[in-house]
C-alpha cells in the first residue's frame, strides 16, 4: 500500500483531525494546512477537523488558526505539514493525539510521527496535497477555498515559478487550481507587496550587502536597525530573495539578530549546496534554500566562510 493510501484510510478512521504547521508561518505552511482542512471538511462533513498554531504574522489574509482545549487531543488524529523537525511544530500538543502523520517536502533529517510522506521533488507542502487530493479525486473533495490557499502555497515556495524546484507538475497542478475560480491575481499581489518599512529595508540590503569576489553575499540586520526601519523579525523574511536578483551574488545569508541576542539566518543559493552548512548550526532545510542560527557575530563569520567555501566547490566541479 502506497503511504498516501495508508494516510487516507488513517483519515477515513479518525472522526477528529487536527492540523498543525510550523512556528513562523510562510504561505506554504498555511496552505498545506489550512488547504488540507477545507479538503477534509468538504470531502467528510461529519468529522471534526480543527487547524491550530500560533499567529500567522501578517498571513491573516490567508487563514487564521482555531483554539481548542487540550481534551479534544484525545483520540484524535494530529497531521503536521511543511514542517521537518518537531520543535519547530507550532502548538506542541501536537504529540497528545492518538496518531501522528507527517507530511512533508523537506529532507527527513529528523523523523517523527507514525506515518511520514515525505518528497523532497515536490515544490512544496502544498503542491503534496494537491497531488494527493488529485489521486483521490473520487474520495476527496476540492474547494475554492482550499484551491486558494494551496495555490498560494505553491506560488509562495517556488518564488512564483522561479526556483529550481518547480517541474511540469508544479505548473499542471497549479492550472487545476485555476480553475476553481479563486482570485488569483489579487493573491499574488498580497503575496508580493510589503510595507513601506520593508522597501526602505530593501534599498539598505541594496545598499549595504557584502559581496566578495566570488560571489558569497552577507547582510547583517542589527536590533539597532530593524528599529530604525520599523520592521519585526517576521517582516525581514521579505527582503531574503533581494540578493538573488544581482547578478554577481552566487548564494548569500541574511543574519537577523534576535532580541535575546543571537541571529536568525536565513540562506539561500543559485547551486552550491547550503543545507549542510546550516545543519551545523542548529538549522537544515532545502539544498539551497535553507535556515539557520548563529549565537554571535563570531559564528556569523564562520557561516559566511563556509558559504565562500561551497561557492569554491562548486565553482571547482
Amino acid at each position: 500500500m502506497k503511504v498516501q493510501e495508508e494516510i487516507l484510510a488513517t483519515i477515513k478512521a479518525f472522526d477528529r483531525i487536527i492540523i498543525h504547521r510550523h512556528q513562523r508561518p510562510d504561505p506554504d505552511a498555511l496552505g498545506s494546512q489550512v488547504g488540507l482542512a477545507e479538503i477534509l471538511r468538504a470531502s467528510f462533513p461529519k468529522k471534526e477537523i480543527y487547524q491550530v498554531g500560533g499567529p500567522v504574522e501578517g498571513l491573516d489574509y490567508l487563514a487564521l488558526m482555531q483554539t481548542i482545549p487540550d481534551d479534544l487531543y484525545k483520540g484524535a488524529l494530529v497531521i503536521v505539514t511543511d514542517t521537518a523537525n518537531a520543535p519547530r511544530i507550532s502548538d506542541q500538543r501536537y504529540d497528545q493525539g492518538a496518531k501522528l502523520i507527517k507530511i512533508d517536502h523537506h529532507p527527513n533529517d529528523e523523523p517523527y510521527g507514525e506515518l511520514v510522506w515525505v518528497n523532497t521533488k515536490a515544490s512544496s507542502c502544498s503542491e503534496m496535497i494537491v497531488s494527493f487530493w488529485q489521486m483521490f479525486q473520487n474520495e476527496l473533495t476540492m474547494t475554492q477555498e482550499a484551491a486558494r490557499l494551496l495555490y498560494a502555497g505553491i506560488v509562495g515556495d517556488t518564488g512564483r515559478f522561479l526556483y529550481p524546484a518547480t517541474t511540469a507538475t508544479t505548473l499542471r497542478l497549479a492550472a487545476e487550481l485555476l480553475d476553481y475560480g479563486f482570485d488569483a491575481p489579487k493573491i499574488n499581489r498580497q503575496l508580493d507587496q510589503v510595507s513601506r518599512s520593508v522597501a526602505r529595508l530593501s534599498g539598505y540590503v541594496y545598499e549595504n550587502i557584502e559581496i566578495d569576489e566570488i560571489g558569497a553575499g552577507k547582510v547583517i540586520l542589527s536590533q539597532e536597525l530593524q528599529q530604525r526601519f520599523g520592521v519585526v523579525d517576521s517582516e525581514t523574511s521579505a527582503v531574503v530573495s533581494l540578493p538573488g536578483k544581482i547578478d554577481e551574488v552566487m548564494a548569500w545569508a541574511i543574519f537577523v539578530e534576535q532580541p535575546e541576542g543571537y541571529y536568525r539566518v536565513r540562506m539561500r543559493s543559485k547551486g552550491p549546496v547550503i543545507n549542510e552548512i546550516a545543519k551545523r548550526h542548529h538549522g537544515g532545510g532545502h539544498p539551497l534554500a535553507s535556515g539557520a542560527n548563529a549565537k554571535d557575530l563570531e559564528e556569523v563569520a564562520v557561516i559566511y566562510q563556509e558559504i565562500q567555501a561551497a561557492i569554491k566547490e562548486f565553482q571547482a566541479e
